[in-house]
């Protein structure tokens, strides 16, 4: 079995060689492109994303104080409720057999007997939502079972990878995408960063819980969201798009226009923080400065195409 494993990845690994080989064959850089671009003044922020679940962040299970029968259920999923209200009412075992005995006796005296031997309430002990209520009344349980499950405020908890979560900080800001409304932007803040890490598929992560600033109605605990928490953002700073900084022995620099004809020189710059496209410029450059960048053209290779074996457009294409 294990040969066999070793001999598919084998196979895979020269395919992918193959299909480079051919993409080198068929492309061949035709031409470099000098664009001159100047810095701007803007916003930029630097940010995590990871995944996320939405759940209850305090989850209580509401448990009757006796065995016995439920008689009525007075919240639903989704009722809030408040501390010392009452969710259900239930029968002892003793008194639900005494009810059953009576009603063959009519009933002036199954009245009589409710009247005399009181139903026993479930009472909230907490302000919150009831998110699970399943049982039915007449359905018999004990004092191990669950009537209802309260929850005071729903969260989204996010799963960062241990190489990130020094960057998080509690109060931090953070958007919520629910995948399943992704139309819906949620924010939020960073309540809470778990000090006990898991592992999740070999790898080692912090759970870190985001509190919405409004819940809207389409939560449900257990959904799925993506989680974007803004580790640092700054406003009308100084930015340039990170193709026209390089990186020598020294340091970060840009390619300086000096005028058409002339050789551009190299400017050092000093670096703030940075996104996925842009990076802050601290000092070394004004928005009056010409930024020169390069960009690499590619054109097909078709006298090489038409006889390489290896590419899509060889001799059986032709």
């Amino acid at each position: 079995m294990i040969k066999t494993n070793r001999l598919i990845y084998l196979g895979i690994f020269i395919i992918i060689a193959i299909s480079l080989i051919a993409i080198k064959l068929t492309y061949r850089p035709s031409a470099q492109i000098m664009q001159e671009i100047s810095p701007v003044t803007g916003d930029i922020k630097t940010s995590i994303t990871s995944t996320a679940t939405v759940q209850p962040q305090n989850r209580l299970e509401v448990k009757p104080p006796i065995n016995g029968r439920i008689e009525k259920i007075l919240v639903h999923e989704g009722e809030t409720v408040k501390t010392g209200q009452i969710l259900a009412w239930m029968s002892s075992t003793e008194r639900a057999a005494l009810l059953d005995a009576a009603r063959a006796n009519g009933p002036e005296v199954v009245k009589y007997w409710e009247d005399v031997y009181k139903p026993a309430p479930l009472i909230s002990p907490i302000d919150g939502e009831a998110i699970v209520s399943k049982d039915e009344p007449g359905q018999t349980i004990t004092s191990n079972d669950v009537v209802i499950v309260l929850s005071d405020h729903l969260i989204v908890q996010a799963q960062v990878d241990e190489t990130d979560i020094g960057k998080i900080k509690l109060g931090q800001e953070a958007s919520i995408t629910l995948d399943a409304y992704p139309e819906i932007k949620i924010t939020g803040k960073v309540v809470h960063i778990y000090y006990e890490a898991l592992i999740v598929n070999n790898v080692t992560i912090y759970q870190v819980d985001i509190l919405p600033d409004s819940v809207p109605d389409v939560f449900r605990s257990g959904m799925s969201a993506t989680v974007t928490i803004v580790v640092e953002a700054k406003e009308s700073v100084l930015v340039l798009p990170l193709a026209a900084v390089k990186r020598d022995k020294v340091g970060p620099y840009v390619l300086l226009s000096m005028g058409k004809g002339r050789k551009p020189a190299e400017r050092k710059v000093k670096l703030g923080i940075s996104d996925d496209k842009n990076v802050e410029i601290v000092s070394g450059l004004t928005t009056d400065d010409k930024i020169l960048t390069v960009t690499q053209k590619y054109k097909a290779n078709t006298a090489k195409a038409a006889t390489n074996p290896l590419s899509p457009f060889g001799r059986r294409r032709q």
